[in-house]
């Protein structure tokens, strides 16, 4: 049976993270609540000052086996479990010597950042939380009667609700916290699954599945305005990006907009900083425009050059960190989100003059090689895999036409494969000198893809006067292989003079007849790209 209130009389705090705890305790110790607590949280409060009882008490055994055994006793679930308006389990209460807990303070052991900063296997399953989970469980539960916290971030709006209500709290709040801890200890289980899973053979695929993640960032809607929407942090290592972005300026950021900078962060990180400033453009989650160049501004204008058009009002993101040159050059047209991994000043300044602009830094570039999941959705299930880490700086690429590539093309035909693979299948991508002049995405059709990314840069060389395409003299990916050599002919018509695609299709054979026939270089990578 629910009640509208419920007085708080007991406390049970037991915490990793100590923030807040004193002045927490504190309060709750004016109000006439009293106060019980395990090891390491017992030695905090008693250390301030304040009276609290030691679980030891309430059980009669010490914490044992180096604190793995403490709260696992019917001295402590007995008294979070007992419904208060059921006769036996007051008369149980009463034979064993067991006083209810209304109350539960709990933090869990840092698992997800000790695996995230790279312990130990043995130092990771130390981190696993027993009895943690089990008494936010059983108080959550019982929440009709028991109020559980697992958050610090919660303290402050209980002691408010605590102080004006005589030390009681409403229904509505308990179950709201029993949903966010029974949330927390599923994120928690499903941190230490997936660990695990990464341990044992065929990761990908156990017997079950778990994702959990905290909320980062409550969104006004989806990517329509009748979708609700949130934006939620995996635990463990993040990877940077949109997850460890600092946003410095500009208006909140939206679903689309997320997705997006996603999207352009991905692509940029496949080009090393190393060796030169690189830019990615997108819209709609696809590149209009990437190019290297030997500073951001050189680079920032070449893949704008590229499809201007669609780059209004898009997301741009740079392997270096943001420059004062570059910034001037970005915030001429109407930009929606630059994302970097970090920016001068100056940079900073130029672009707090556009209010609405967001200005994102992300501490770093993501590892184009790096492990991790997709997830999808489907009705009534997810569709996981693992992440696209395969690179073409990775592959063998073996030459199957009678004319090999120069050492230009290789270069064009690598920086092409790094951008397929961040456009929507069926891909086409025309690059010439390390800069894209032609993408074509998303179509039912490979060679629709090919003639739309070779009309692309017909139109790039009308803007800027040119009398021939964009596309003459430059080399062509194709994310999957060329089913009909119909794709390849589009692209030998557009004027490029190299191909790179996986290979694989039951008309190898007639393909590379074609390319040889057009004197075009072909290579075969064996790795496809598709992206849906």
């Amino acid at each position: 049976m629910s009640h509208d209130q419920v007085r708080v009389t007991r406390a049970l705090l037991s915490v990793s993270d100590k923030e807040g705890l004193v002045a927490f305790a504190t309060a709750l110790d004016r109000l006439g609540i009293e106060l019980v607590s395990t090891g390491g949280t017992h030695k905090t409060l008693s250390a301030a000052g304040l009276p609290v009882t030691e679980v030891a008490e309430l059980t009669g055994f010490p914490e044992m086996m180096d604190g793995r055994v403490k709260t696992l006793h019917p001295g402590v679930h007995g008294g979070l479990l007992a419904v208060r308006d059921n006769p036996e389990h007051q008369a149980a209460l009463a034979a064993h010597g067991i006083r209810a807990i209304d109350l539960l303070v709990v933090n869990l052991y840092p698992f997800e950042a000790t695996v995230a900063k790279g312990a130990s296997y043995d130092d990771c399953v130390e981190n696993i939380d027993i009895g943690g989970p089990a008494m936010i469980r059983a108080a959550s539960k019982n929440h009709a009667d028991v109020a559980v916290v697992v958050d610090v971030a919660d303290y402050a709006d209980l002691l408010a609700e605590l102080e004006a209500n005589a030390g009681s709290l409403h229904e509505r709040t308990r179950r709201r916290l029993a949903q966010k801890a029974y949330a927390r200890t599923a994120t928690y289980d499903a941190a230490i699954a997936n660990w695990l899973a990464g341990q044992i053979e065929s990761p990908a695929t156990p017997a079950y599945r778990a994702f959990g993640g905290s909320l980062a960032q409550p969104l006004r809607y989806g990517e329509n305005p009748h979708q609700s929407a949130a934006f939620y942090r995996s635990p463990g290592l993040p990877r940077p990006g949109v997850a460890t972005v600092r946003q410095l300026q500009g208006k909140e950021l939206s679903y689309n907009n997320l997705n997006d900078t996603d999207a352009a962060y991905e692509c940029v990180a496949e080009f090393d900083p190393a060796r030169s400033a690189a830019v990615a453009i997108i819209k709609h989650a696809n590149p209009c425009g990437v190019a290297e160049g030997a500073s951001l501004r050189e680079a920032y204008e070449r893949a704008l050059s590229c499809d201007p058009t669609s780059a209004f009002g898009g997301i741009v993101a740079l392997n270096r960190p943001l420059d004062a040159e570059a910034a001037r050059r970005i915030v001429e047209i109407f930009t929606e989100v630059i994302i970097a991994p970090d920016a001068t000043a100056e940079a900073i300044a130029i672009v707090a003059s556009k209010k609405n602009l967001r200005l994102l830094l992300a501490d770093g570039l993501p590892d184009p090689r790096g492990a991790g999941e997709t997830v999808k959705t489907l009705a009534g299930g997810l569709l996981v895999q693992a992440r696209d880490a395969a690179v073409v700086d990775d592959m063998p690429l073996t030459v199957v036409t009678q004319r090999a590539p120069s050492e230009r093309e290789y270069a064009d035909l690598r920086f092409a494969y790094r951008v397929a693979k961040h456009v929507k299948s069926n891909a086409i991508v025309y690059v010439r000198d390390g800069a894209t002049v032609g993408i074509g995405a998303g179509q039912m059709s490979r060679v629709d893809s090919s003639r739309i990314a070779a009309w692309k840069a017909a139109e790039g060389a009308k803007r800027l006067g040119a009398a021939e395409s964009l596309a003459k003299g430059s080399v062509v990916a194709s994310d999957a292989f060329f089913p009909f050599a119909d794709g390849l002919i589009a692209a030998a018509e557009a004027g490029a003079t190299a191909v790179i695609q996986p290979g694989g299709s039951m008309r190898d054979a007639d393909v590379i007849k074609a390319a040889d026939e057009a004197g075009l270089a072909m290579v075969f990578t064996g790795h496809r790209h598709f992206r849906h």
